[in-house]
């Protein structure tokens, strides 16, 4: 008999409702949510009677004290990830961490040591290697069939606000620690990196084109948000041997025709989007010409973020090791915090960290 994992869901906003929580059936018989906490006690009461999780709280700390999930999956915003997940670990809970796992290199390799001491699994969003438009890329280039990638594109634009149809306020992605770099850079520094590997150093510039937004419509409507962090970074990562990568993260883009990740290889070309699981991967290959593939998925269209959960959820059945790891999300932390330094500096930065 299967052994079922005990779950608890800390966070209930916007990514929830719209990316987890429809597609939670899919781990029918091998987990449940037996707990669920979020600020507003409304919107924690909606989801629970939504979704039949037994367990209500308003606050994480009781949560933790009191729930007795195995493991956290941890929704809330940016700037809470790190005293968050260090909360759930000292209550001896395994972590699924939404991105970025923390915003300062010291904080992520806190949370790592603490797991570590506790010998807690851990999985870092965004879970990008599992999905598997991003696989059939991976596959593709170990293969050899596009040649060696000396160059690559990464795009992680997340819309110019206020984001028509969002019903949550969207404050934190505009406050200090929050960002398009944090935000939507994670999405093709996490996919370009676990293909090509670690970066050894970054380059950077970056811009902000407004200082603030007002909410049009939904319950915050009228609500003025500051824009406290830059909203266009541009990065160039050095991966050594003549690789090299520029990656895009901003909020003063509309939309594009083009995909979130493009690897470009002596031979050939592939080309992914890393948002929908449903768009098709487009590749060159040598006597093949342009081809677009349909790669199986599970879920209908967008990010397939639970897959980063049943992951977690597999790992604590089989004791495997996390492929979407800290190591993994520190050293895109270490990416990040590099970009920042450079764009204020106008230097280039050396990374000290790595993962396999």
């Amino acid at each position: 008999m299967t052994r079922k994992v005990k779950l608890a869901l800390l966070g209930c906003g916007d990514v929830a409702q719209r990316d987890y929580l429809p597609e939670m059936h899919r781990l029918t018989g091998r987990a449940d949510l037996v707990a669920v906490c979020g600020r507003t006690s409304e919107r924690v009461q909606q989801v629970a009677n939504q979704y039949d999780i037994p367990a209500r709280y308003d606050d994480y700390r009781t949560m933790l004290a009191e729930s007795d999930a195995e493991a956290v999956i941890n929704l809330t915003p940016i700037q809470a990830h790190t005293e968050t997940t260090l909360a759930a670990l000292a209550a001896g809970k395994h972590v699924y961490s939404e991105k970025p796992v923390a915003t300062t290199l010291d904080d992520a390799r806190r949370i790592r040591d603490e797991a570590d001491r506790r010998g807690l699994t851990l999985v870092c969003a965004p879970s990008v290697l599992l999905f598997p438009q991003v696989r059939f890329a991976r596959e593709l280039v170990a293969s050899g069939r596009i040649g060696t990638v000396h160059a690559a594109l990464g795009r992680g634009y997340g819309g110019v606000p206020p984001w028509s149809g969002y019903p949550s306020d969207p404050s934190p992605f505009f406050a200090r620690g929050g960002g398009p770099l944090v935000d939507m850079g994670v999405y093709p520094l996490h996919a370009i990196t676990g293909i090509l590997g670690p970066v050894k150093r970054v380059s950077a510039f970056a811009a902000q084109a407004r200082d603030s937004f007002t909410i049009d419509e939904g319950p915050f409507a009228g609500k003025r948000v500051p824009i406290e962090v830059a909203d266009n970074w541009h990065l160039l990562l050095d991966f050594g041997d003549g690789g090299l990568a520029s990656v895009t993260a901003n909020n003063v883009v509309q939309d594009s025709r083009a995909p979130q990740m493009e690897l470009f290889g002596l031979d050939g070309t592939v080309s992914v989007n890393l948002l929908d699981v449903a768009a098709p991967v487009e590749t060159l290959v040598p006597g093949e010409g342009w081809t677009s593939h349909a790669v199986a998925h599970e879920r209908s269209s967008g990010p397939d973020h639970l897959l980063g959960v049943e992951h977690l959820v597999d790992c604590l059945s089989s004791g495997g090791r996390p492929i979407p790891s800290i190591d993994h999300a520190i050293h895109v932390v270490e990416i990040m915090e590099a970009a920042t330094n450079s764009a204020a500096s106008g230097c280039a930065v050396d990374l000290e960290t790595t993962f396999v």
